[in-house]
């Protein structure tokens, strides 16, 4: 039995079959190959080599004759790199002395040659590192290694392990068949983490190398709560989980009774309590569980979850089947929230050194209008539907907000001349991401109709933490001081000025952190689905003046970790019901 801590990105327990994949979708298991047929073993290794080299030296010559020479250099390159004698030797070490199957010993050491080049970042070498791949895939396919089925016709339950997802990867997932899934890198704020959980599927991420102690055959409990994966459990740990899992299931259905009661607190303040969304089918889940609407509608994965760029046609069905289904329950719907780096479509995938200060957010769609200029129309279209509001993420200055919503009036205009149903009177707000937002907030809130306040991104830019960057994972924390007196001052802003708040970050999800939130006079929480029965629990076990004492008492203390103490302590004493042990 071997257990691994990782970081918590999607509550929930799962147990079940381990299926290994690497950053391809292909499962290459680890297997052990007997004494007796390690001879054998080397030879259909010999063999792969042997028919990838005279692949690719025909791939060489013809490239030579329609190409010439310095184009077909690249497969000479290639054929140098598959005769490398360090390669071959650790080829057949791994082979010959630690009997690893050859498809498991190329796999392994063709990505460690791979990871090394890229890790020099240098885009020549990271060319190279693309090169390697490239003859690890032809070796694992002479070796018949790369037939297994692909990550979308997984047709029997399992727990994904892997290097890394996508969030468009994970948006795919088959939930009836993928019961949890457990990564090597990642962090806890990332978009892949956020499709976790509105897939409310358990996940664990940043776990660090640990798919080579993975057998074909493993056992793995996923413990989204703790951030803990358990590989080949011992009977008593596995009945451990069993109870747990039990006791979740009786816990969730006692949490179903709250559905139809209003988000209040014992003293009768209303709470108003939305839900976080990623894609339409999320509704009936936010309706079933007792939402008061979609506080936030994230638009990225019509475009990461195809090729081809969202059409208008496809934003405006998307949209019209969420604010129907809402009937009437208000929903906000956040522009185009990706960076440059992640469209990996046209000249916006050019790279960028630092993505995360670079083109993405408002930024992208205001320098590509027509990227922005169909979302609008169609965002303008579905709100003759219902109850349609927008919101433009990472705002920074006055100059983007007032140029964004400029561009809703000339839209509007178009659709005015074309004939076209629209409604242009929705509410326009705008994301509180950045701390030079906070601080300028008494001239923003002059020209929007609400505010929310993003505390992933919050954390992240006023921390200086890559919020999916593991290895500095742990200072990303929402509850920091710091972060506490920039909420304390944009609920302080926004009262003032009388104009709605929300908080849809992710830390209001937690319900310790949402009692600080309330106690902050944070009034409207949007939280993922599969939070809203958990936090609307800790709404209705308390008083307002019980969540201000908390506010009072945590914005006393020094750190992150003496914060989720004292609202651990506080949770454990008020709403006993939701500790998990």
């Amino acid at each position: 039995m071997l257990e691994l801590q990782g970081i918590p990105v999607s509550p929930g327990i799962a147990i079940g079959p381990a299926l290994v994949l690497d950053l391809d979708g292909y499962r290459i298991p680890k297997k052990i190959i007997a004494t007796d047929a390690v001879d054998e073993e080397f030879a259909r290794l010999r063999k792969a080599v042997t028919a990838v080299a005279q692949q690719l030296d025909g791939q060489r010559k013809a490239t030579s004759e329609v190409a010439g020479e310095t184009t077909a250099d690249i497969f000479s390159a290639q054929l140098q790199m598959l005769h490398d004698p360090r390669l071959q030797a650790e080829l057949g070490r791994r082979v010959r002395l630690e009997h690893q199957s050859a498809d498991y010993a190329v796999n392994r050491v063709l990505r460690q040659y791979s990871d090394a080049l890229r890790r020099l970042d240098n885009p020549i070498l990271s060319d190279r590192a693309d090169d390697v791949r490239d003859i690890e895939k032809q070796l694992l396919f002479e070796l018949g290694a790369v037939n297994e089925q692909p990550l979308s016709d997984i047709t029997e339950p399992v727990i994904l392990l892997s290097r890394t997802l996508t969030p468009s990867e994970t948006a795919n997932l088959d939930r009836r068949f993928v019961r949890a899934f457990c990564t090597e890198i990642g962090g806890s704020g990332g978009h892949t983490a956020i499709v976790a959980k509105g897939l409310e599927l358990p996940a664990v991420v940043g776990i660090g190398p640990f798919l080579d102690s993975v057998s074909a055959s493993a056992r793995v409990i996923v413990d989204g709560d703790r951030g803990v994966i358990v590989l080949d459990p011992d009977d008593a740990t596995l009945d451990h989980y069993r109870r747990r899992i039990k006791d979740q299931e009786s816990l969730s259905q006692k949490l179903s009774e709250l559905r139809s009661l209003p988000a209040e607190t014992a003293d009768g303040h209303q709470i108003r309590l939305t839900a976080n969304i990623e894609f339409p089918h999320e509704t009936s889940a936010c309706i079933e569980r007792g939402g008061d609407g979609i506080g936030l509608y994230r638009t990225e994965f019509l475009y990461l979850s195809s090729d081809d760029e969202p059409s208008e046609e496809d934003h405006y069905q998307a949209y019209s089947q969420v604010v129907r289904e809402m009937d009437g329950r208000p929903v906000v719907i956040r522009t185009l929230d990706l960076g440059a780096d992640k469209m990996g479509r046209g000249p916006l995938s050019e790279r960028e050194y630092n993505p995360f200060l670079g083109l993405r957010s408002i930024r992208l769609s205001l320098r590509n209008l027509d990227l922005f200029r169909p979302q609008l129309r169609a965002i303008l279209r579905a709100a003759v539907h219902g109850d349609i509001r927008v919101m433009f993420p990472l705002i920074t200055t006055i100059a983007e907000l007032r140029q964004a919503r400029m561009l809703v009036k000339v839209v509007a205009e178009d659709l005015k001349d074309a004939g076209i149903p629209y409604r242009s009177d929705i509410p326009i707000g705008m994301m509180v991401e950045v701390p030079a937002a906070v601080v300028m907030l008494e001239h923003f809130v002059k020209e929007v109709d609400f505010l929310s306040i993003g505390t992933n991104d919050l954390a992240q830019y006023t921390l200086a933490v890559d919020r999916s960057n593991e290895y500095v994972a742990d200072l990303y924390q929402s509850s920091d001081p710091a972060v506490l007196r920039l909420i304390q001052r944009c609920v302080a802003v926004a009262d003032s000025n009388n104009i709605p708040l929300s908080v849809c970050g992710e830390m209001s999800s937690n319900p310790g952190r949402a009692l600080l939130l309330m106690g902050l006079g944070v009034r409207h929480l949007s939280v993922p689905p599969g939070a809203l029965t958990r936090v609307k629990k800790a709404i209705r076990s308390v008083t307002t003046e019980q969540c201000e004492q908390i506010a009072v008492r945590a914005m006393n203390l020094e750190a992150a970790r003496d914060v989720d103490m004292y609202l651990l302590d506080r949770l454990s004493k008020y709403v006993p019901e939701l500790i998990v042990s």
